[in-house]
């Protein structure tokens, strides 16, 4: 990370800066852990999109009880939030955090990495090799967005690499599910112990799914894998904890309209702004982070659907 990032925070306009300076005392993340199962607790985010009030919190962490200490599955979009979750585990635990788990590598799931560099950080090789080459430019963008809230942060990509399978974290078992869609690698647990199914962002629930690294037919595929997992419960990326299975379900239905809506409107030829004034779903348009998710997607993946049908030379 730049030395000017770090004193000035350096994309950030300079009038923006004396705001939020003088805010900066007060920005604190309130961090409620909810049990949902024996030994397993639950942060649920917020279902908007990063701003200066939320901090960047709008992701889903699980702390599960090992033989150790608590293993954190994934830790948050910056160096305060990892703090605050720290602290927070050690009123769970005396004994605080044993290992790391980040299920892919988007900032909100590991910039939190940094206050846990004293014990191992796990995830797919895949992962760990974004995280080192997307690493910086995601952290350029979460300062421009979430100034002092980021402070200090710096990129601390997972330490060690996990295969799929039987997987065993300080004493707790897991069946570790290696898969793809949301990015190019995103894993998966299932806790042998209480069955709950821990997917990161391959599942969704009430708030939009993002996009910005999707393969929606991977997506798919990977939601054929986890719709045949007997889940106890579903801990989803974003959004409330899931009894029902109901989660699996509504983000197979809103990739599946995305895609159909945007495919339909590149067939008629409308342009990318056009694109972006379809009318939401009912089902779809009380979701969280709605309708900026929606033309984020769009923005993400018109032109690519415009290529797949309307290809050059026809």
């Amino acid at each position: 990370m730049s030395l000017s990032r770090r004193q000035s925070l350096g994309l950030i306009g300079a009038a923006a800066l004396a705001p939020r300076a003088a805010a900066a005392a007060r920005l604190a993340y309130d961090l409620v852990p909810q049990q949902v199962a024996d030994g397993i607790w639950m942060v649920e985010g917020a279902t908007d999109y990063f701003s200066m009030r939320n901090g960047g919190a709008i992701v889903n962490i699980t702390l599960l009880q090992g033989a150790s200490g608590l293993i954190v599955v994934d830790s948050g979009p910056s160096l305060r939030y990892g703090e605050a979750l720290k602290a927070m585990a050690l009123g769970l635990d005396i004994r605080g955090v044993s290992a790391v788990v980040n299920t892919h590598h988007h900032p909100d799931h590991f910039f939190g990495n940094q206050v846990f560099a004293d014990v191992p950080i796990l995830a797919l090789g895949g992962t760990q090799a974004a995280a080192f080459a997307d690493g910086e430019a995601f952290a350029d963008n979460m300062y421009r967005i979430l100034g002092d809230w980021m402070r200090g942060t710096e990129v601390v990509p997972p330490t060690a690499v996990v295969e799929g399978g039987d997987l065993v974290i300080d004493g707790r078992g897991f069946e570790a599910l290696p898969l793809a869609g949301h990015t190019g690698s995103d894993l998966a647990l299932v806790d042998r112990a209480s069955g709950n199914l821990i997917a990161g962002d391959l599942v969704f629930f009430d708030r939009a799914p993002t996009t910005p690294s999707a393969d929606l037919a991977a997506w798919r595929a990977a939601l054929d894998v986890l719709a045949g997992v007997e889940a106890s419960a579903i801990v989803p990326g974003h959004g409330p904890y899931d009894t029902g299975g109901a989660s699996i379900a509504q983000t197979r239905a809103y990739l599946d309209w995305l895609e159909a809506a945007l495919t339909g409107a590149a067939r008629e030829g409308l342009d990318m702004i056009e694109a972006m004034d379809l009318e939401l779903p009912e089902a779809f348009v009380s979701m969280g982070a709605m309708p900026e998710e929606f033309h984020r997607s769009v923005a993400h993946l018109y032109s690519g659907i415009e290529s797949e049908v309307l290809p050059l030379g026809n």
